[in-house]
């Protein structure tokens, strides 16, 4: 006896009804991820919900306005939070950045002096 691919699925994993069309959402990844890459069904479900989840976010964020037209005005502040969110992660990398070199100008200072890292902290 042969067994369908219906029949193979527990009967518990329905069916989700989800937002957006798989196709586009693996498109959109396989443009930026290396080649060789596979994305699994559990990534491309998962990647659907946030998706969602975001685009539900932004619209009653839009919804606050009590204007019957929704413009770009409100759009972008719809995702303001999102893009203020990108602001913040170049800051940090910048800080990061900078903090790491400071710390290399420290070392360097402390080799020319002679100094060791439990004579610095005694310093007053």
């Amino acid at each position: 006896m042969t067994e369908t691919k219906e029949q193979k699925e527990p009967e518990t994993e329905k069916k989700e009804k989800l937002a957006f069309p798989e196709a586009v959402i693996v498109r959109v990844l396989k443009k930026n991820l290396d080649k060789e890459k596979m994305i699994k069904k559990e990534v491309k479900v998962a990647m659907n919900k946030w998706l969602e989840k975001i685009a539900s976010n932004v619209a009653k964020e839009m919804n606050k306005v009590p204007y019957v037209m929704v413009t770009l005005n409100e759009f972008k502040q719809g995702i303001k939070v999102y893009e203020s969110l990108e602001q913040f992660d170049k800051e940090k990398q910048r800080i990061f950045a900078h903090l790491e070199a400071m710390k290399r100008d420290i070392e360097r200072l402390q080799r020319d002096l002679g100094l060791t890292e439990e004579e610095v902290l005694k310093m007053p």
